[in-house]
């Protein structure tokens, strides 16, 4: 029976329950074996120490319960993989590649916390157990594309086979528990297949190099087998996936860069044709290691020691045993700076493995006498413990836990008494480290406290180096910026972009300058990778015209507003891309968050338009769309801010597109009046012809990005002419007009358009007159117009244009909406013409819902508003004084037609609608939220809607 005693307190309830795990899942026969099995002390020691250290251990003892057993019954599992040679579906070979590497990662556990197995040989394992899953798959693939396209081979008829690098740990076989594997893939020459399809090689080793990648690196429901990362192959992620051996060797003589020779020290072939790969590695040979002792490699592996040592005070590395001081990095760079300046010289310091080539370094005088060892050991020690670190959960990390519990567990498994025991070995072996790289690469000048934006100048010098790339996701990830890898990728991309490399240098210094300060700056976000996402378009945007990154570098605030609503808002985020000149609005923090008042927006606009050239057009169109835009940007930096209420933010809205109509509309009329003259009776201060809104700009609820729904009306003579030279009739005046107000508003000018316009709820639609008189429109609304045309009317009213003219309409439709109904047959066309549009637009289904359109929604409550004021409004006109929902309830409830109960809970309804709806706006995503919300709101608007309609 298992004896939990054999670990501290502490951590035997943890035992104890996974334990009681595997028990569950073993059954009495395996239980017995293993009970059976754990009759000596050091077994039970084993199990307590792999169980407690390790949750990736104990799952996999779950999953196969006849692992356990197995370990300890054997001394070597084995690698045995031939057997894959005869599997014929790919998903098979992708499982039982996954269950190898399952089973492999937890027999290297056990082995290691029982004390069994040592570093070299756990890594060792770990390495084998890559090379076999790659060639496995690697041959699998091959046969399959063979049978597909025909054997790759070269112009001389001969067969082709591709070769597989492996970098970094896997070359110098070292692999961690949980690493990466850094792959490149080669092939000897160009060619084609000898199948009737005629592939050519490039083509068959990228496809071979895709499919052995998804073999390895996708997640399944078993797992993965190894994180393949392409990235060191030439030319990196622009690259080709695969290249030819010529093409390789051109690559590194001509372009090969400092941190590239590094990665080659280590660089083996792990599968394919062996002879092959020694033939690719003799030709890259002379990149790698020069023929002269080559001491400027010193230099460069200072300035990566310099940048580290920044990111460790910067960053708080301290607990990170791979890059803090002392850590794993620095041995291998005391082994690296030997073998980069001497290797070419000395063969023997062309060893990959660290732990065989510190005793060459130490024969031959490199290192003193001692020294070997002692590095060795402590090495060792850091492999240890990172390997434990990374047995917990298979996850990839090497920083020492915080959590007490964790931090015991880990001492345990690694068989100390206690926690402090282990952390004074660790001090103990990075000192000793940190003390002989010093002595190896003489440390730089002491760096003086780095400012905010200093400590990141080091990460955007050095953000595409592959040398510096852990480093720098360990900065970013320590300020926040979660996932680190999405946060340095673009901002790489921008470093290596052609269009920086292009800039001149004036231009280069401006954004060298900005970019630290806009990491800095971003890091004091609550959403670090969010913002830095959000305003690297904008940035992009603005490299050719840098003046702009001058505005921001030497106006703080400018930066600190920017990255707050960006942040906030991708709306307002993708405004600033594409109009840069709206930065301009941030400079001054008052004024931007400042609401303005219809008055306001109206007369900054005329006073805007007074500063154009009334005879360019073109000037006249821009003025009026950065006018637009810039207001946008104020409304939507007001609401996020919070210093606009949702209902202001709609009027706001609505006030902003009123002052553009009329100002349009102004220049519309100065434009056809020009060509054709006036009509009879008609001024620019009465034009006998007014704009009708309706929809959202009728009701006061414009959004951002609103169409505007809007209808023409004028009420000149039909019979009459205009009075210019090239005179034309009435109703083509007002029709070219209409026409020419529109192309204003709609055309896409160089900053797009002001507004989308739709004027189909006109009489008779698309198919009915542009403009209409007024008299036509009475005759129509009485005569042909359907229910829903009343419901719309409800909340029409006129926006710009002659006020005479607009107040007969508002006449016209208060007479028309208090008309008395036949209130089932309205409540029946009202009811069907709801069912057909849910039946059409409502996305809503089992899992969301759909503001607008779902049942209990948006347009639940205004037909039930609109339903009240055609029903009711012949006997309370007053419910029909305003267009706006919300007053209409408030109005029904004035009338006696509406308990103030139920007017106030679709208010309420409406208002949390309305709010959702506009910050799913401003985060540019469609208005439709999970199903779980709103289900008290969507209940109460139901439940009216059957009270109303039955």
């Amino acid at each position: 029976m298992f004896d939990a005693a054999h670990c501290p307190a502490e951590l035997q309830p943890l035992l104890e329950e996974r334990w009681l795990r595997w028990c569950e899942a073993a059954g009495e026969e395996l239980f017995g074996k293993v009970s059976a099995a754990l009759g000596a002390a050091d077994a039970q020691l084993a199990v307590a120490r792999s169980f407690v250290g390790s949750d990736f251990f104990v799952q996999q003892c779950c999953r196969y319960p006849d692992l356990l057993p197995q370990l300890l019954q054997e001394d070597d599992l084995g690698l045995d993989a031939d057997w894959m040679r005869t599997i014929d579906e790919e998903a098979e070979l992708d499982r039982a590649l996954r269950r190898l590497r399952n089973r492999v990662t937890a027999e290297v556990i056990w082995r290691d916390f029982a004390g069994q197995w040592g570093i070299p040989r756990v890594c060792l394992r770990l390495s084998e157990l890559a090379e076999t899953c790659a060639q496995a798959a690697l041959d699998w693939h091959h046969r399959d594309l063979v049978a597909r396209y025909g054997e790759p081979r070269d112009r001389a008829g001969n067969a082709q086979s591709m070769v597989v690098l492996g970098m970094g740990k896997l070359g110098a076989r070292e692999l961690n528990l949980s690493s990466d594997i850094d792959l490149i893939f080669a092939y000897p020459e160009p060619g084609e297949c000898d199948g009737e399809r005629g592939l050519e090689n490039q083509k068959f080793f990228e496809r071979l190099g895709q499919r052995l990648i998804k073999s390895l690196d996708a997640m399944t429901a078993d797992g993965f087998v190894f994180r393949v990362d392409m990235r060191l192959r030439p030319y990196g992620d622009s690259g080709p996936l695969v290249s030819h051996f010529a093409a390789m060797e051109d690559y590194y003589q001509t372009q090969g860069r400092e941190w590239e020779r590094y990665a080659m020290v280590k660089a083996r072939p792990v599968a394919g044709d062996t002879e092959l790969g020694a033939e690719l590695m003799e030709m890259l040979r002379p990149f790698t290691y020069r023929r002269y002792i080559d001491f400027s490699a010193i230099d460069a592996l200072r300035e990566m020691k310099g940048l580290i040592q920044r990111q460790v005070r910067a960053r708080g590395l301290d607990d990170n045993i791979k890059l803090g001081r002392g850590g794993i990095r620095e041995v291998e760079f005391i082994a690296q700076a030997f073998q980069l300046i001497r290797g070419g010289r000395e063969p023997a310091l062309r060893e990959r493995n660290l732990l065989k080539l510190l005793p060459l370094l130490e024969e031959d005088g490199h290192l003193e006498s001692g020294v070997a060892e002692v590095l060795a050991e402590a090495y060792v020690l850091l492999r240890r413990v990172e390997h434990a670190l990374q047995a917990e959960r298979d996850q990839q990390t090497q920083t020492l836990p915080a959590e007490a519990l964790r931090r015991e567990a880990l001492a345990f498994a690694l068989g100390r008494d206690n926690w402090e025991v282990l952390l004074g070995d660790l001090a103990e072996a990075r000192q000793l480290i940190q003390r002989e790289f010093d002595i190896v690469i003489a440390p730089p000048e002491e760096i003086a406290e780095p400012s905010a934006a200093e400590e990141w100048e080091g990460l955007w010098a050095s953000c595409s180096n592959e040398d510096s790339r852990e480093v720098n996701l360990l900065s970013l990830q320590r300020a926040g910026f979660e996932p680190a890898e999405e946060a340095l990728q673009p901002i790489a991309e921008l470093h290596d972009s052609t269009m920086v490399r292009a800039l001149p240098n004036a231009a280069r210094e401006r954004l060298d300058q900005f970019m630290p300060l806009l990491l800095a700056a971003a890091a004091q976000e609550d959403q670090p990778l969010l913002a830095v996402q959000r305003v690297l378009p904008l940035v992009r945007a603005v490299l050719r015209r840098s003046a702009y990154l001058v505005l921001i570098n030497e106006n703080p605030p400018v930066l600190s507003q920017l990255l707050r609503l960006c942040s906030a808002s991708p709306f307002i985020a993708d405004q600033l891309a594409r109009h840069p000149i709206l930065l301009d609005e941030l400079l001054d923090s008052r004024r931007l968050l400042a609401p303005s008042s219809a008055e306001d927006i109206a007369d900054e606009l005329r006073r805007e338009m007074l500063r154009v050239d009334p005879d360019d057009l073109e000037a006249q169109m821009e003025a009026l769309r950065h006018f637009k835009q810039g207001q946008a940007l104020r409304i939507a930096a007001q609401e996020v801010t919070g210093a606009l209420p949702l209902m202001k933010v709609s009027d706001s809205l609505t006030w902003l597109a009123e002052a553009i109509l009329q100002q349009s509309l102004l220049l519309a009329w100065q434009q056809v009046v020009e060509k054709y003259g006036e009509p009879a009776g008609a001024s620019a201060d009465d034009m006998r012809f007014a704009i009708i809104a309706y929809g959202k700009l009728g009701g006061l609820e414009l959004g951002h990005g609103s169409d505007l729904d809007i209808v023409f009306v004028h009420d000149a003579d039909p019979q009459g002419v205009t009075g210019g030279e090239r005179a034309i009739d009435n109703l083509s005046f007002y029709t070219r007009l209409a026409q020419r107000l529109i192309h204003i508003l709609q055309t896409r000018t160089l900053s797009g358009p002001l507004y989308e316009v739709d004027t189909r709820l006109r009489p008779s639609g698309n198919s009915g007159l542009l403009v209409t008189s007024l008299t036509s429109f009475d005759k129509y609304q009485r005569e042909s117009a359907w229910t829903w045309e009343h419901q719309a009317l409800v909340r029409a009213r006129p926006v710009a244009g002659s006020g005479r003219l607009s107040a007969d309409f508002e006449q016209l439709r208060l007479d028309l909406l208090c008309s008395q109904r036949d209130e089932q047959k309205l409540q029946e066309e009202v009811v069907a013409m709801r069912d057909k549009m849910r039946a059409h637009l409502d996305k809503s289904n089992k899992d969301s819902f759909d503001l607008k359109q779902g049942s209990g929604g948006i347009v639940d409550i205004e037909f039930m508003v609109q339903y009240a004021a055609l029903a009711w409004a012949h006997k309370a006109p007053s419910i029909v004084r305003y267009t706006d929902n919300i007053r209409i309830l408030e109005s029904l409830d004035e009338a006696g037609l509406m308990s103030a109960h139920q007017a106030g809970h679709l208010i309420d309804a409406y208002k949390a609608y309305r709010s959702e709806g506009h910050r799913l706006a401003l985060q540019q995503l469609p208005g439709v939220v999970d199903g779980d919300q709103y289900k008290a709101e969507r209940k109460t608007v139901s439940t009216n809607w059957q009270q109303l309609f039955g």
